[in-house]
């Protein structure tokens, strides 16, 4: 950075009090002017923060995705923004689990502000993206894992802005399709040979990442012109077990 010495960013860290919410906003214009388009993407997801201590602000055992296991950590849910010109983290959450929220003089002890209530990893996502998308950041999809794909109230706040989405969904999710409520597995179990293509999904470390992909269309939403649909994802490894499907 060009500092003589690091005194600076060691007061920047440890005693100076800054707007970490005016320096969010800040961010967010700046990539509206530089990396935005029409064709970009939203991305949710959430990472976990290893800890060996009890005093970190959300801290318990948990499941962490960056650790693949149940780790004492904290949990973060983060929106990030990607297009041809880049990509940034656009805001986060800190995910405060019941047990912190249960416990009030814990949470004084750690200065989480007053009033602060539990909210599910979805509505801390729904929270972002209300604050996200409302500024007039161009966002041609929305996409996330199953943890948000899941939560129906995300899904239908999107569709109420007129949000195209591409969510997963966990293989027990109901679906309506010509009128009758299936699970989405059982669902892909129909399709014929027939339905599938092969495409890909991106470059990897071996080549390009092929899949076969197939899709259903679902009952329409009630906003007129756009539709709902299940697409399917199928490993094409197939041996003594079935192909891997999502």
């Amino acid at each position: 950075m060009g500092e003589a010495t690091p005194y600076a960013i060691q007061r920047l860290l440890d005693r100076a009090k800054w707007d970490y919410d005016g320096i969010r906003d800040a961010l967010r214009a700046y990539v509206l002017e530089k990396l935005s388009t029409p064709e970009a993407v939203v991305v949710i997801d959430e990472t976990g923060f290893l800890k060996k201590g009890s005093k970190s602000v959300g801290v318990q055992r948990q499941y962490s995705g960056t650790a693949g296991r149940i780790e004492n950590c904290q949990i973060g849910v983060f929106l990030s923004y990607a297009s041809a010109h880049g990509h940034a983290l656009l805001d986060r959450e800190l995910y405060l689990p019941k047990s912190w929220v249960d416990d009030q003089a814990r949470c004084r002890e750690a200065h989480v502000p007053d009033g602060v209530t539990f909210a599910t990893k979805p509505e801390l996502a729904q929270r972002m993206l209300e604050r996200t998308l409302g500024p007039g950041l161009p966002v041609a999809w929305v996409m996330g894992d199953a943890v948000y794909g899941s939560a129906q109230s995300l899904r239908m706040a999107l569709e109420e802005r007129q949000q195209a989405y591409a969510l997963a969904v966990a293989c027990k999710e109901y679906v309506e399709v010509q009128g009758v409520r299936k699970r989405v597995d059982q669902l892909a179990q129909t399709l014929a040979r027939e339905d599938w293509q092969v495409l890909s999904a991106g470059a990897g470390s071996k080549g390009s990442r092929l899949f076969s992909w197939a899709r259903i269309e679902l009952a329409a939403p009630k906003t007129s012109g756009w539709q709902r649909w299940l697409l399917v994802r199928r490993s094409l490894e197939e041996g003594v077990k079935p192909a891997e499907m999502a």
